[in-house]
């Protein structure tokens, strides 16, 4: 590439970078940075989109028009606030794409002295839509609840957003979730020891199963202990108990199929459209390969050499709704089918996890009719 090609394009690199970290009241030591930063402002991005050519815009465009993750790693110097009483918030926000939308983010959140920790841009290519996800501090004290609630909300109808979340995690109620799951426990394990551990912030409701399990099992005497209902539904193709889970699960703010293989059959249009929330599933294998009730055996049978797992959101069709997660595991010719699904349950229990962690951290968006926008922590 020629060297002035080449130092343009530099120049179009910092540009982009410092009016980002400008709009997100960030300070840098880097000297060529600064003296770019004098000539910031909303109107020098609207010449930036005009003037960057078809053939440059390619090279940059990872920084122009496509994802972007703004940490504390790309600048030397960060101002950061001293206060103890700083608390962590987190803003979801999806709206059509327009000018501005990221300087106003910034001002809503500096305004009440807030101070932007990182964030996470994505704009479509030829798609006009925005999704960000920005993570900030800020002073209860200076900016109650009420009034942040409030903010966003007249940033949301300003944008006129599809999507427009706060929370804040140390403050707001968990998320009650229920799990639905069958015989096979290992998912449903995890979970629960993952919610003791407080590695999940949410409160499990109910455990629901088409298996029975007895009083003795560690299932069952784990619940107990920690005043969880279990409640056993046996379903037949006559009678598929939608209304009486529907009752159980009416209050919670997901629910998690963690390998309740029989359920997918009770997912009809009707529930989903009567429950309106979403359900996250874990399905072992990788989507969309190998799809069905006994996917490791398939690959076992394919001589596949590398096994995973996926988590999607649940929709009408079997194992067809968007995908969040994806995790791979190695199996090689000495793997028989036990050491096979030993090592396909570890990878579905990680792949879970991680999976309902990113939604409730607000990582997750829906993207075009069966996609996803997850940005990674």
């Amino acid at each position: 590439m020629p060297k002035e090609k080449s130092d343009k394009l530099q120049n179009i690199y910092i540009y982009i970078l410092v009016l980002k970290a400008e709009r997100f009241g960030w300070k840098t030591k880097n000297k060529k940075e600064v003296k770019h930063r004098k000539q910031l402002g909303e109107r020098k991005m609207n010449f930036l989109r005009r003037v960057i050519s078809p053939g440059s815009r390619s090279q940059v465009s990872q920084f122009a028009n496509r994802s972007f993750k703004i940490t504390q790693k790309h600048y030397g110097s960060i101002a950061q606030p001293t206060s103890s009483s700083l608390v962590h918030g987190i803003h979801q926000f999806h709206c059509p794409d327009v000018v501005g939308i990221l300087a106003k983010l910034s001002d809503c959140i500096a305004s009440r002295e807030g101070n932007i920790l990182s964030a996470d841009i994505f704009v479509p290519d030829d798609n006009h839509v925005f999704y960000s996800r920005s993570e900030f501090l800020f002073d209860p004290a200076k900016w109650p609840r009420e009034q942040m609630d409030a903010d966003f909300s007249n940033l949301a109808k300003k944008f006129n957003a599809m999507k427009s979340v706060v929370r804040v995690p140390d403050t707001d109620p968990k998320y009650k979730i229920s799990i639905l799951a069958s015989k096979q426990e290992h998912c449903l394990v995890d979970l629960l020891h993952g919610w003791q551990d407080g590695r999940f912030p949410i409160h499990i409701t109910s455990v629901i199963s088409n298996h029975e399990r007895g009083p003795n099992t560690h299932v069952i005497r784990f619940l107990e202990r920690h005043g969880i209902p279990y409640y056993y539904l046996p379903m037949t193709k006559e009678n598929k108990r939608e209304k009486e889970i529907l009752d159980i699960v009416g209050d919670t703010d997901f629910l998690v199929l963690a390998r309740y293989i029989d359920f997918m059959q009770v997912l009809s249009g009707d529930f989903l459209k009567s429950y309106k929330k979403d359900i996250i599933n874990i399905h072992h294998g990788l989507l969309p390969s190998f799809k069905g009730s006994n996917p490791s055996k398939q690959a076992f049978d394919a001589g596949v050499k590398l096994i995973g797992a996926t988590t999607h959101f649940v929709s009408e069709e079997l194992d067809s709704g968007p995908i969040i997660e994806q995790l791979v595991e190695r199996v090689s010719h000495r793997d028989n089918l036990r050491t096979f699904i030993q090592k396909s349950e570890d990878v579905e229990k990680r792949c879970l996890a991680k999976a309902i962690k990113s939604y409730c951290e607000l990582r997750i968006f829906p993207y075009e009719a069966n996609k996803t926008v997850v940005f990674r922590s």
